[in-house]
């Protein structure tokens, strides 16, 4: 039997690149949890992916300016459009988010239809490429997530509904395109379901469970040889079960 061999020079970008996706969905993950919009991520990135494979179909190369502006374009059409019908039809917002969602799913689908190397482009947005994730890259995306949180947690009243929703477009965008949709889908709802019985330090702990989960998640996927993005979504959401629990029983404790 083989050993297993943890390569750093691998290992450690995944990382870090998840723990910018936890540092800055988590706080957007719990006003999605509270506007009750828990699916508009999906919609959003699938619609940034359109965006991509547009991009992709024309010609532009993957990882170039044309590819993310079309993206982010995209992303940013799509979350005015989500602004607009929450204004207009506010009672079925989620619903409405749903339908835009499958949408922009089955149109990535039909763009594809024609592309040889179409599953594999499709698997490369769901599952994303986390494990390839270039160290080069990272610095330009920690400082756009550094925006974010800036922006989210200086002038977040201030944002209102257009603003929140074109900040977490840009978000869904830059994470979709780092470590796919799978992964920005757990990383927003995960961490903030399994903490929101908490009063005190929810932010913290919900922080800390995506980065155990990011770590852990990496490790046992290089332990098996799984797909790590799966691997992590699993991991997050065991962790997330067990912390759940031990917080419930914890406030049932507290409870004279």
């Amino acid at each position: 039997m083989n050993p297993v061999v943890f390569d750093l020079s691998i290992l450690l970008p995944a990382f870090v690149a998840g723990v910018l996706v936890t540092a800055t969905h988590v706080p957007l993950g719990m006003q999605v949890l509270a506007r009750g919009i828990v699916f508009i991520d999906l919609a959003i990135a699938q619609i940034a992916g359109c965006g991509v494979l547009i991009a992709d179909q024309l010609g532009f190369e993957p990882t170039g300016t044309a590819v993310q502006v079309a993206a982010l374009a995209a992303a940013l059409a799509g979350a005015l459009l989500l602004t607009w019908t929450e204004r207009l039809w506010p009672e079925v917002q989620e619903a409405t988010i749903g339908v835009v969602f499958v949408l922009a799913a089955t149109g990535g689908v039909l763009l594809l239809a024609s592309n040889v190397h179409g599953s594999e482009h499709l698997r490369d947005l769901l599952i994303g490429q986390i494990l390839w994730v270039q160290p080069g890259r990272l610095a330009w995306h920690a400082v756009v997530y550094a925006a974010i949180l800036v922006l989210w947690f200086g002038w977040r009243e201030r944002l209102g509904r257009a603003g929140f929703y074109g900040l977490f477009a840009i978000a869904v965008t830059v994470s979709v395109q780092l470590v796919g949709l799978y992964l920005v889908f757990a990383t927003l709802i995960v961490p903030p379901l399994a903490t929101r019985r908490m009063l005190q330090g929810r932010l913290a702990a919900a922080w800390l469970l995506g980065i155990i989960a990011y770590a852990g998640g990496l490790l046992v996927s290089t332990v098996l040889d799984l797909p790590s993005g799966p691997t992590i979504v699993w991991v997050m959401a065991a962790l997330a079960l067990g912390g759940y629990a031990v917080s419930t029983q914890l406030i049932k404790e507290s409870v004279p």
